[in-house]
């Protein structure tokens, strides 16, 4: 009876053990792989473009192989100081940005301090990323490794805060407002998502198979940026449409409507193409094709399916009544070609302070400073621009943004918000024109003319009190000594 209860009671000892011991090792795993990040960055007052101030950001980040620490590129831009913390708690670590690329939203930061790795584990990938049920959001928490339940809805294709590309996203619902930024998404053992933005219970995050492949890119120096499909399309579920471009056999395809024009990059695909195969995939009339791990995904999820910027990708079209096979050569995502850049990242705002004239190129960053609504509050004439293609001839816009009043530029000093065409007889799309223009004037003179439409259509400047002008400004109203603040690459 003794040996029975004895092997009894070490039978319940041992599955006693055996529980904690898969307990452990969760919060174990995740204690070790999970850290804190701390940025400062300069954040810049647009209206004001030479002045400036400093905010923190907390964030969160995984070990990944090779002593790197994996999160997003949310909050690093612009930052002067990188900071990591490990276990929740203690000191701080001073780190550094490895590499960064704010179009796939991912970052990696090292540490040199050697013991800072100490006792640190890298995360496993998921493999295939669950695309329903139940999952887990881990973070620090005072010290403490919280962790919360998550419900995953679906795989999309989606656009982060930081890039006009479409890349897959997880959806997914939260248990708590208020999730964070590079929280870590796991299920059982494995990573399968850093988040990137929350709207009360529901957040997105960059899942762990897009993760992966970029990384192996970044290790293997292959990395040229995403890529994308730099064309419109419309779905075709009227059959009439696919009837009018005379299309044979059974109803597919979706139809092109529009090439975002990018100088110095050729499209093959043309308006009123319809795509039927891309990458080997059929594409059906609602622009969808059948992904053999995730099921149905939207044909954009092609152009980062094992390819980026500057791959190739077959393409089977019918055009003019015929079955075409042609290669798609993807787009870089870069802002610099955009009219109006959607974001200026780790460079202060250009600008050109001529006369109390503050002329900046125009810019998403300089939109957004009228507010989170700023589609309505900034002036309509610029919100309109926003949606102008880039061309070989006119690739950006100058604003006159403001006149700091002076005796020099009497008359003009409510002028404001006024789209530049041309200075002294020549066209204006960047500051390095501008700057060369104004060396360049009419008989003594500037002249100044912005595009059709706006309210003022020409000043006339005296060209000969122009340096004085600017240096009496600059004293006056005490701005810094530079008057010209243009990017590395586009300085004259």
């Amino acid at each position: 009876m003794i040996r029975i209860f004895s092997s009894l009671l070490l039978a319940a000892l041992t599955s006693s053990a055996v529980l904690t011991a898969k307990a452990e090792p969760e919060s174990d795993l995740w204690g070790r792989s999970l850290v804190q990040i701390e940025s400062t960055r300069h954040q810049y007052e647009f209206f004001q473009p030479w002045s400036r101030r400093t905010s923190s950001n907390s964030k969160f980040g995984v070990v990944v192989g090779g002593q790197r620490i994996l999160t997003t590129a949310d909050y690093l831009f612009d930052h002067t100081v990188l900071r990591v913390q490990k276990g929740g708690r203690g000191a701080w670590y001073e780190a550094s940005l490895q590499w960064i690329d704010y179009h796939a939203n991912l970052a990696l930061v090292e540490v040199e301090d050697a013991g800072f790795w100490t006792g640190l584990k890298p995360v496993k990938f998921a493999d295939p990323v669950p695309v329903t049920g139940e999952a887990k959001l881990i973070r620090w928490n005072d010290g403490r490794l919280e962790m919360r339940r998550l419900e995953i809805n679906r795989l999309r294709m989606g656009r982060s805060a930081l890039s006009y590309v479409e890349l897959p996203q997880l959806e997914l619902d939260s248990e708590i407002d208020g999730v964070g930024w590079s929280e870590a998404v796991v299920y059982q053992d494995s990573l399968i998502g850093l988040t990137t933005s929350q709207a009360r219970s529901k957040c997105t995050a960059v899942p762990s198979f897009f993760i992966e492949k970029v990384l192996e890119e970044v290790e293997q120096q292959r990395f040229l940026g995403v890529g994308y499909f730099n064309f419109y399309w419309k779905k075709a579920e009227n059959p009439a449409v696919l009837d009018y471009l005379k299309l044979e056999g059974e109803k597919r395809g979706v139809i092109v409507t529009e090439i975002i024009s990018i100088p110095g990059h050729e499209t093959r695909v043309k308006p009123k193409d319809i795509l039927l195969k891309v990458d080997g995939f059929d594409i059906d009339i609602t622009g969808d094709y059948l992904d053999p791990v995730y099921g149905n995904m939207m044909l954009e999820r092609l152009a980062t399916r094992g390819h980026w910027a500057g791959d190739k990708i077959p393409m089977t079209v019918w055009r003019d009544g015929a079955e075409i096979e042609l290669e798609f050569k993807l787009a870089t995502a870069d802002y610099n070609k955009e009219y109006v850049p959607s974001a200026r990242y780790d460079m202060p705002p250009e600008y050109l302070m001529a006369g109390g004239l503050v002329f900046q190129p125009l810019t998403e960053p300089y939109l957004r400073s009228w507010g989170s609504e700023w589609q309505r509050r900034a002036p309509v004439r610029l919100v309109r621009l926003k949606e102008r293609r880039p061309t070989e001839e006119n690739p950006g816009c100058v604003l006159l943004s403001l006149v700091l009043p002076d005796s020099y530029n009497l008359g003009y000093q409510d002028y404001r918000y006024l789209a530049l065409d041309k200075v002294n007889g020549m066209k204006i799309t960047n500051l390095p024109e501008l700057k060369h223009a104004l060396d360049h004037p009419r008989e003594s003179f500037h002249v100044i003319e912005f595009l059709p439409g706006e309210s003022v259509q020409k000043m006339v400047l005296d060209a000969v009190q122009l340096k004085s002008a600017t240096q009496r400004v600059m004293f006056d109203y005490r701005l810094p000594t530079d008057y010209f603040v243009g990017s590395k690459d586009s300085e004259p």
